[in-house]
Order: structure tokens, then sequence, then C-alpha cells
């Protein structure tokens, strides 16, 4: 009797065994941070995106320019007493109106690089995604995860899919 129950514990315990090994689960993790600053279209879309950038800021700067001018100006027919009370205010008001839409421009830089940079990389974004989802499913991962992004503490160098990614991106 005592034999027939370690029988059925080592039976148990080898079915349970067997039955983990046959649900392992297989996990990778990628670098993005690199693959995105080797990858060739990102490069390309990071020059269009800085001479765009550089489009919009010298108007930004003649802008500038342009009403310092004017302040300039302003500055020194008010101290010469050459302007009445009456186009004081009125040049005062001008500046200030100059000065908001100077604001304004800032704001719409800032938001038009976001766009344009939202542009330009989604393509290369979902290419990666899908060629990363591709060897996900080929290479029978359940989970990869991105070495990157700081939620990573420990991997072994075996389950980094980074090279693969690489290599099916034609990097």
């Amino acid at each position: 009797m005592r034999n027939t129950r370690i029988f059925t514990l080592l039976t148990l315990i080898a079915f349970l065994s067997f039955s983990f090994s046959a649900n392992a689960q297989k996990f990778g993790y990628v670098n993005s941070t690199l693959i995105l600053a080797e990858h060739p279209d990102i490069k390309s879309a990071d020059s269009q995106l800085e001479a765009y950038q550089k489009q919009l800021i010298s108007k930004g700067e003649q802008m500038v320019k342009d009403f310092e001018s004017k302040y300039q100006s302003y500055m020194t027919q008010a101290n010469g007493g050459t302007l009445s009370q009456v186009q004081m205010q009125q040049k005062e008001t001008e500046l200030a109106t100059e000065q908001q839409q100077i604001q304004q421009y800032e704001l719409e830089v800032q938001n038009n690089i976001l766009k344009k940079r939202e542009e330009l990389y989604k393509p290369v974004l979902d290419k990666i995604n899908s060629v990363l989802e591709a060897l996900g499913k080929d290479g029978g991962y359940t989970m990869i995860f991105d070495s990157s992004a700081g939620g990573l503490l420990y991997a072994s160098e075996a389950e980094d899919v980074t090279p693969q990614l690489r290599s099916k991106l034609g990097m």
C-alpha cells in the first residue's frame, strides 16, 4: 500500500511537471531605442523634421526681429517726445498684439512639429510593430518586452530578439 501511494505521488508529480513544461511560456525582449536610432527610415524622417523645424523657426525669428525693430522705433519716438499720448497708446496696443501673435506662433510651431513627427514616424513604427508581431508569432513568444522602457530588470541575452528584428527590417 505504501508503494502504491509513492507510485501515485510520483506519477502525479511527473504529470504536473509535464503539464507545466508543456505550457511553458517563452519571453523575449527588444531594445526599441537602439532599433529607432539605427533605422534608416527614422534617420530620414529626422532629417526631414529638422528641415521643417528650421523653416518654421526661421519665420519665427524674423517675426521677433520685426517686433524688436518696431519696439526700438517706438521707444526712440516715445523718449524723443514726438508721439502724443494717444499715439503712444495706439503703438503700445499694436506692439502687444504683435507680441501675442508671436507667442501664438510659437505654440503653433510646437504643435506642427509634433504633428509632422507623428506623420513621418507612423509608417516606420507601424512597419516595426508588424515585423515584431510576426517575429513573436514565428518564434513562439508569449510576450516580447522593451528593454529600453526601463521595466525589464533582468533578461538573458539568449532571449534578445533585437538582432532578429534588425534582420527582418533589413538593417
